[in-house]
Formats: C-alpha cells, sequence, structure tokens
C-alpha cells in the first residue's frame, strides 16, 4: 500500500517521536510498502535526502517562542506552490503524530486522496505547557478540546502506552483508542557489548552501573534520581551513574551530581545500543513518561528497569522479573536500584528484560500498524469511500 506520514518532527531531530516514526517507516518498506514522509526541514538534514522523505518549511525561531525543545523545528504551513510539488494523490492511507499543523495537514491530504487518517497520541502536553509563553491555563483550555476534537475527526487513533488513553479521556474524547507500543529494532542490539563505552568514558569495566539516557529536562525529576543515586551508592561505593543525554537541566544536575556520576552529553542514536550495553540496570526518576524508546531500548539491551511509578513504568515492568516500580523518592529508589543490582537477582533479571523487549520488535510492531492500516482503509471502502469528517457513537 502507499502510505502517508506526516510528523512535525523526523530525523536528525533526536526525540522519541522522530525516533519511533523512523523504525515505523523503515518496518513498513520492510514489509514492502511505499511510505512518504512529510517533515519540517532541518538544517542537519543529509545534503542527499532520503528517498520518499519531503521536507516543509519550517522555523527554529518559532520552536524557541512556543517553548519547544531546541532541536524540535515548528513545521510551517506549505504554500500552494510546494504543495502541488508533493506526491500527494494516491496515498491510500495516511498516518500523523501530531494533532496541530501535522493533524490539520493529514486530515486536508486525505480528503484529497479519499483515504482514511491515523493519528497515535504521543504526547502528554500537560507535562510540557510550561515551556509556553502562555499561562497554563490558557494553554490548557486551547489545548484538551483542540486534541479531543481532532481525534474525533480520525479514522483511528493509537496510544504508544495508558498514559496517552488516560490524557485523551481526560481532554474529552470518549472513541475507540487502540494500543501499539513503540517499536525497538532488536537487530540493533544483538552482539554489542558495551566495554568500549565504558572505557571511552572512564568506568571501571566491573563497576556495578546504572545508565539514564534521555533528555535532560525539568519533568524527568533528575534531582530525584542523583539523590536516589547517592543514596544506593552510599551503601554500595563501588556504584557509577552514566547520564547520556542533554537538555536544559544539563548544566544544574552536573552541578548537583555527587562523586561517581559521569555526564557524556548527546550521543549519536547510532551508539545508543553500545551505551545501554554498557550498562548493568537502567534508573530513571521521571513520573510522566509514555513509553519512552529509552526504557524500551534498554530492555533490548538487558538493562532491568529501575523506575519511578509512572504510567509508562506500570506498561514496562513486570515486578521483580524486568524491573522494579518504586515511589519516585531517593528512597524508594535506591533500595530497587541495589535490590535489582544484588549479584543473585540480577543476571536473571537481565535475560528476562532482553526477552520482554521481543514484543516490541520492529517486525512485531510493523505488522500491528499495517492491520491497523488495512483495516480503516477496507472501513472506508465499504463506505463508499466518502470522507467524514465527524464519527458518530460518541466521538
Amino acid at each position: 500500500m502507499r502510505i502517508g506520514i506526516v510528523t512535525a518532527t523526523y530525523l536528525p531531530s533526536r526525540n522519541g517521536v522522530a525516533t519511533s516514526t523512523a523504525l515505523f517507516v523503515q518496518g513498513l518498506r520492510d514489509r514492502g510498502h511505499e511510505v512518504r514522509v512529510f517533515a519540517p526541514r532541518h538544517p542537519q538534514a543529509p545534503r542527499d535526502p532520503e528517498p520518499g522523505v519531503y521536507r516543509l518549511n519550517a522555523s527554529f525561531a518559532g520552536a524557541q517562542a512556543l517553548g519547544a525543545p531546541a532541536d524540535y523545528p515548528v513545521m510551517l504551513a506549505p504554500g500552494p506552490l510546494l504543495s502541488a510539488r508533493l506526491p500527494l494523490r494516491g496515498v491510500d492511507v495516511w498516518h500523523t503524530m501530531h494533532p496541530f499543523l501535522a493533524g490539520q495537514l493529514a486530515l486536508r491530504w486525505g480528503r484529497l486522496s479519499r483515504a482514511p487518517v491515523v493519528y497515535t497520541a504521543h504526547t502528554q502536553y500537560d507535562e510540557y505547557i510550561h515551556y509556553a509563553p502562555l499561562p497554563s491555563k490558557v494553554s490548557r483550555a486551547m489545548i484538551h478540546p483542540h486534541v479531543s476534537a481532532l481525534a474525533r475527526r480520525m479514522d483511528a487513533v493509537l496510544a504508544p502506552g495508558r498514559a496517552m488513553v488516560d490524557m485523551l479521556r481526560g481532554y474529552g474524547y470518549g472513541g475507540e483508542i487502540e494500543l501499539l507500543p513503540n517499536p525497538v529494532s532488536l537487530s540493533a542490539f544483538e552482539g554489542v557489548s558495551g566495554a568500549a563505552f565504558r572505557a571511552e568514558f572512564g568506568l571501571p569495566q566491573g563497576a556495578p552501573l546504572a545508565v539514564y539516557l534521555g533528555r535532560l529536562a525539568p519533568e524527568k525529576n533528575l534531582d530525584t534520581m542523583l539523590a536516589a543515586f547517592a543514596q544506593a551508592r552510599a551503601r554500595r561505593p563501588e556504584l557509577r551513574l552514566l547520564v547520556v543525554g542533554d537538555g536544559p537541566s544539563r548544566e544544574a544536575a552536573q552541578a548537583a551530581a555527587p562523586e561517581g556520576v559521569t555526564f557524556t552529553g548527546a550521543v549519536p542514536y547510532a551508539r545508543v545500543p553500545e551505551a545501554l550495553s554498557a550498562a548493568d540496570a537502567f534508573l530513571t526518576a521521571s513520573t510522566s513518561e509514555v513509553l519512552p524508546m529509552s526504557m524500551i531500548e534498554a530492555l533490548a539491551a538487558g538493562a532491568p528497569l529501575v523506575a519511578a511509578r509512572s504510567p509508562a513504568a506500570l506498561d514496562l515492568i513486570a515486578e521483580g522479573h524486568n524491573g522494579t516500580v518504586r515511589e519516585a523518592s531517593p528512597e524508594a529508589l535506591a533500595t530497587g536500584l541495589l535490590q535489582v543490582l544484588a549479584p543473585a537477582a540480577l543476571p536473571r533479571m537481565q535475560e528476562e528484560a532482553r526477552r520482554s523487549a521481543r514484543q516490541y520488535d520492529l517486525p512485531v510492531r510493523a505488522a500491528a500498524l499495517e492491520a491497523v492500516y488495512e483495516r480503516v482503509i477496507a472501513a472506508r471502502r465499504e463506505r463508499g469511500a466518502s470522507p467524514r469528517l465527524f464519527r458518530s457513537g460518541g466521538r
């Protein structure tokens, strides 16, 4: 089939939505489908564009004004000349990951090609409105009804985890939501050793090592994570923590970090398997996670999760098997980390972490997404391919 994906973030941007979208594109193409990606321009994009990727105008200044991360350009609406050059016709199904301009474009282009439109809700916007230049109450009053109204216009609504289901319900959307977790390419983790990564950052090969990989930002609760590590290290002095990533909180986190913590800064995505394979466990104190790529990737690398209670932790962790869920306090997380790293428990939990990641393997998830597309295409054909802006039945 011919699939059109409209996304507000794509490689080389470094975030979970960009990464999971790119993986799904790869997985769908591997299954023989033609995938056309419509994404904002990025100054670091390769000079030879990826085949099938069509770049729309974007503004980094606009992103900063709206409080978006520095590597997250704001997509601009294409004008008539650019739109006329885009391959918008002949698409069998459209898919968008965003409820704002990207979602509106997907709906518009879906009407043009008389094709169904699928929406994946990825972002808990209430956790990020403190970045916006508007009062929180105003932002919520604008975002909640907008997202709910857009979801009602879709042929299918997907969510990577229970957090997004709860968010959509809280926004007032009462229609059907299907869980479709993010993918991970398990083949990228096969036979990977973290020994060189440890050596590069001066970490002893035999020392127990916890790793955090992700954005360094206020919503990640980094102070609690660092305090938990400090308490755990007081009981196990050889323990180390590797913090992989960058963001607005990096400087403050580095200044407050206890002894035994190493910050790497951002690393290329190709090195993520190496970084996570260096770990004995993955540590996070964030309570706002949806279903982050980093936690799934940690499982793929055989690193059990030690996580503060969050919807993502509850979705991913089988308690005592591939990790542990604790309250978001330094004491609780420190105790959980030490229990996971206990020599009697760690080898078994590492093996169970790898086993639990299999359900997220890219071929499995791409096949599941393909089934969603086939279903909405068949449903549209049964309706005579007549576009509908709104669906009945409580939506």
